[in-house]
């Protein structure tokens, strides 16, 4: 729970009181030219997983290593963060040898194979505001390309974006279809007779990024 509660005390403090005043204006690539770029902090970001099969399902995290959010005047218009993948960890799971054989296949080829791809990578491409978004509310759409197992796919998705006192943020949650980067291992899109040892095609990231003028 610490772990989480200190990243989100941040994001409150970056999102302010209007946090619908830090998406106008976000869009395009053109805006990210020349923007300032704030550096990422792994140490106040998480990232969290969850995925589901017929049966059951797993959730846990995994760690930033670097990045940064691109700022123009009091949005964010761009950036680029990077995962390690080889810091998967299953928080679900409390037995060690379990928790072992479970990151080992998640790490393996017929999943992320994360010797050979180590990092992946989402780059920001447009930012844009949603009008009217409530204060609480996601206030901007997210388009950017996702690098997955060497394979890059682009994605949309709400988020909540702010800028405030030489620090930036996003946070918000992202559904993606792994079929879609190779990882078809267990999928019943591809096998049949999976009964109930299919693994559903989707998993889901939940994410807080905090940026760091630097």
């Amino acid at each position: 729970m610490q772990k989480f509660l200190l990243p989100a005390l941040f994001a409150v403090g970056v999102f302010g009181t209007a946090p619908a005043a830090s998406a106008q204006k976000m869009n395009s690539t053109k805006m990210a030219t020349n923007a300032p770029g704030y550096a990422l902090q792994p140490q106040l970001s998480t990232l969290g997983w969850e995925g589901k099969a017929v049966t059951h399902g797993h959730n846990g995290t995994m760690n930033f290593s670097a990045g940064e959010l691109l700022v123009k005047g009091n949005a964010v218009v761009g950036g680029t963060v990077i995962v390690d993948m080889k810091t998967m960890k299953a928080t679900d799971i409390k037995d060690a040898e379990t928790q072992g054989k479970f990151i080992g296949h998640m790490s393996g080829d017929d999943f992320f194979g994360a010797e050979k791809f180590p990092t992946s990578t989402f780059k920001i491409v447009s930012v844009a505001p949603i009008k009217g978004a409530a204060k609480e509310a996601d206030n901007a759409t997210i388009t950017g390309d996702m690098t997955i197992k060497g394979v890059t796919q682009r994605l949309s998705f709400p988020a909540k974006v702010g800028v405030k006192d030489g620090m930036a943020a996003a946070t918000g949650k992202v559904t993606i279809d792994r079929t879609k980067f190779g990882l078809k291992y267990g999928s019943k899109s591809f096998f049949d007779s999976l009964g109930d040892k299919a693994i559903n095609d989707n998993f889901d990231l939940t994410f807080n990024v905090i940026a760091k003028k630097g």
